[in-house]
């Protein structure tokens, strides 16, 4: 049996301090709490609390994680000054190899014959977040750890679905030969676990969803935090990760690992963060939890406020096969805050799990047969007619309508408008949905910047002040700026009036103020 320990495309981002001071099973003391782990094998070994060096550790420079079987890992880079953030896409650092736009950054360690276990990031974090469960898996596993796009130094390419993340996923696990495996994400990591199982469950042996949910929040949080990046850069949330990722009295008694937190999102590329924000802010496969059909360990960290014991029940109430984990101690990170126990239920789990799936789910084109007729799935429905018996083949554009108004005018607007639909007004709130977002919102000659500059030059040209503030609101999600909203209401100014556009710039400074102050 042969070891590697193979990186692909080096990275700046720091290692997780202290990863190899401690064995990973020595860590953390009293039971986990499980409801339900395993049947009979709930009952785990008690874990000692050990401290994690202090700061001088980090300063080295030095990537503490060279576990027995594997090389050593050559010292990392150190962090070079960061530029003031900008949205635009970090140039890949000096001496790395670009990759393919459809693959992701990642690294090997492990024995070359051994089962393939990946393991995926949080958002705002690079594969250093799981350094310490890495010395135990990988004398079992071959482990993949990827970083997203723009993360860790990786290429900044950003991708705005979880499903092309997913896909980029497998694209990179194609070019290594990797058909099978096993999968462990922690959020939206979890999330492109759960879409890899929900599309391609032949390839997924056995799931991990850490810290994860099926929907996570409302849309209009992830595109908020999406407007407050593109406006003030990533420090706002570097500086808002630590009480998001980690229980206050880990923080307080982990200063090199907080500061460590913090200097991974600062080297986030934002235009990536942001991309990603617009993925969880999509991502909702609460309807389809029923067909995740593999051996699936829900794990969250008791007093996580992110994504909290509630959505992980969620998920396990509607995963067939799934079981929930609870890990005292820990918040968001519960691989870092944790990491004894966070490692021993990745152990159970996929070492109990794994053998029985090889055998369970039928592989495309090995020739398996199913055992009964199954009727199809779908039928082409026959052409409704018209109002003037002339049938159409023309989709209803309501329901992409609905989709679009959501999406640039945010859940919490739309759903007031809708509940404040009666009788009298429901017709036309339907025909603005179909309309004014089915049809012309959704058409391809002009992005959606484009179309809220039009929009806000015409509500204050008409002097339709009383709907410019949703789509200010609007402007900002669709990606335009605040200095950019004062040209067009400048511009507006000069050639529909003064007394219009004075008006509206009062609005705007105010909805501007509102939604790019980041929030305690």
């Amino acid at each position: 049996m042969s070891d590697v320990s193979e990186t692909k495309t080096p990275q700046p981002a720091q290692p997780f301090p202290g990863a190899q001071s401690v064995p990973a099973a020595q860590q953390f003391q009293g039971p986990q709490t499980l409801e339900p782990f395993l049947g009979p094998q709930a009952a785990q070994p008690a874990h000692t609390l050990q401290p994690v060096p202090p700061l001088s550790a980090m300063q080295t420079g030095q990537v503490p994680l060279q576990p027995s079987h594997a090389q050593p890992v050559q010292p990392a880079q150190p962090v070079p000054p960061q530029p003031a953030p900008s949205a635009q896409p970090r140039p890949i650092p000096q001496g790395s190899r670009a990759l393919p736009v459809h693959t992701l950054q990642y690294r090997f360690d492990g024995p070359q014959d051994a089962p393939v276990l990946v393991i995926g990031p949080s958002l705002g974090t690079t594969w250093h977040m799981w350094d310490r469960q890495i010395p135990e898996l990988s004398q079992h596993w071959r482990v993949l750890r990827f970083d997203l796009p723009g993360h860790g130094g990786a290429p900044a390419h950003p991708a705005t679905a979880v499903g092309e993340l997913s896909d980029r996923l497998l694209a990179t696990l194609d070019s290594l030969g990797v058909q099978r495996f096993g999968y462990a994400g922690c959020s939206i990591g979890g999330a492109i676990g759960a879409d890899l199982a929900l599309r391609h469950p032949h390839r997924v042996a056995a799931l991990a969803l850490v810290a994860a949910s099926p929907r996570f929040g409302s849309a209009d949080e992830f595109r908020q935090r999406g407007v407050i990046v593109r406006t003030n850069g990533l420090e706002p949330m570097a500086r808002s990760a630590p009480d998001q990722w980690f229980t206050h009295g880990f923080a307080a008694a982990q200063p090199a690992i907080v500061e460590w937190a913090v200097q991974m999102v600062r080297t986030t590329d934002p235009g990536c963060y942001i991309a990603a924000c617009e993925a969880l802010a999509a991502f909702d496969i609460r309807p389809e939890l029923g067909r995740i059909s593999v051996p699936t360990l829900v794990l969250v960290g008791a007093e996580d406020h992110v994504t909290g014991p509630a959505e992980a029940r969620t998920l396990v109430a509607g995963i067939p096969d799934a079981r929930l984990a609870l890990v005292p101690g820990a918040s968001h990170l519960a691989p870092v805050e944790q990491p004894g126990a966070v490692t021993d239920l990745l152990l159970t789990h996929f070492s109990t799990s794994w053998q029985d799936t090889l055998a369970a789910i039928p592989v495309p084109g090995t020739g398996a047969t199913l055992s009964a007729p199954v009727l199809p799935i779908a039928e082409i429905a026959p052409a409704t007619a018209g109002p003037d018996g002339v049938t159409s083949g023309r989709p209803d554009p309501y329901d992409p309508g609905m989709k679009v108004r959501r999406e640039v005018l945010g859940d919490a607007h739309v759903d007031r408008v809708m509940a404040g639909a009666d009788d009298f007004t429901g017709e036309f709130q339907e025909l603005v949905t179909r309309y004014a977002w089915g049809e012309t919102w959704t058409r391809g000659g002009l992005d959606r910047r484009t179309r809220s500059c039009v929009t806000l030059t015409a509500l204050v040209t008409s002097g339709h002040l009383e709907g410019l503030a949703p789509h200010i609101r609007a402007a900002l999600r669709n990606g335009l700026t605040p200095a950019e909203i004062k040209e067009v209401l400048l511009q507006t100014a000069v050639y529909c009036g003064i007394p219009a556009a004075g008006a509206a710039f009062t609005i705007a400074q105010s909805v501007i103020q509102e939604e790019t102050t980041p929030r305690p």
